[in-house]
């Protein structure tokens, strides 16, 4: 059974203490196997951030950019880049438990006890897409498969630790920042299928902008801003640049020594 069918009957567990202990269960068979596939795999230790408030356009961005499908609880990209994102997950898991994601919003304003149900950790729904997207991203990580990181940005201390993490596993790291007017960001969010409270929409943009020169500076020259106020096709330079990065040979000398010792036991036959 490959990687990609195992995760995705995973997800097809609602029960939190099901899913914990099928997930962990797997995992440990797959590591070595993920060392000897991985090792050669398209976009190996590249870890791309993606971020923007909701209504930004992210997903359009990833699709355009990556070939992601936003529909698929657990994303593979062309580039062979996995995508890690709780939302789709959560999104999956409110319609089997018979949730509409455009409700989210009257939820929110009319039923706060519901609310709680589906967005209060630990046991909410919520709760259960983030133990799926954190599984998944353990797996991705134990074989060093390239990934997309996929989330807002509003916390910029979030995405700081995440970095760190991504780099001491050996990982290079690129950010894509999706922008678009609020008033672009409030129009989508009202048209899209998980429809957020406009307050929290607001409130979101407001973090994500004001930690726009953050992410440059803890990015640096691998940083790339996309203009989404308008949908279009990616611009040459931006799309160019990001397939530099993907195809580049891997620069964290912790990736380069992991890539060296996933090749020796290889070549050697030390896993079986």
């Amino acid at each position: 059974m490959n990687l990609q069918k195992l995760i995705t009957e995973s997800v097809l567990y609602e029960n939190i203490k099901d899913i914990k202990e099928e997930l962990t269960s797997i995992q440990s068979s797959l590591n070595e196997q993920l060392i000897i596939e991985g090792v050669d795999d398209p976009g190996i230790l590249k870890c791309v951030f993606m971020a923007g408030g909701p209504g930004s356009g992210k997903s359009f961005t990833a699709m355009e950019i990556f070939g992601i499908d936003k529909k698929l609880v657990s994303s593979f990209s062309t580039f062979g880049l996995k995508s890690v994102n709780s939302d789709s997950a959560f999104e999956s898991l409110l319609k089997k438990n018979g949730i509409d994601p455009k409700d989210l919003a009257k939820i929110e304003q009319e039923n706060p006890e519901l609310w709680d149900k589906l967005t209060k950790e630990p046991g909410s729904v919520r709760g259960k897409a983030k133990l799926i997207s954190k599984k998944q991203q353990e797996f991705y990580e134990a074989g060093r498969l390239g990934m997309i990181i996929d989330g807002t940005g509003h916390e910029y201390s979030k995405i700081q630790k995440q970095k760190k993490h991504a780099e001491e596993l050996g990982y290079d790291c690129y950010m894509v920042f999706v922008n678009c007017s609020l008033e672009v960001a409030l129009e989508r969010n009202s048209n899209r299928d998980r429809i957020l409270p406009e307050d929290l929409v607001q409130q979101s943009w407001k973090d994500v902008q004001e930690n726009l020169g953050k992410f440059q500076n803890l990015f640096g020259g691998k940083f790339r801003i996309v203009d989404n106020t308008v949908y279009k096709p990616i611009s040459r330079p931006i799309q160019k640049a990001i397939n530099q990065f993907i195809n580049a040979p891997i620069e964290n000398h912790i990736g380069k020594q992991w890539i060296k010792m996933a090749r020796d036991l290889k070549n050697r036959n030390l896993i079986k």
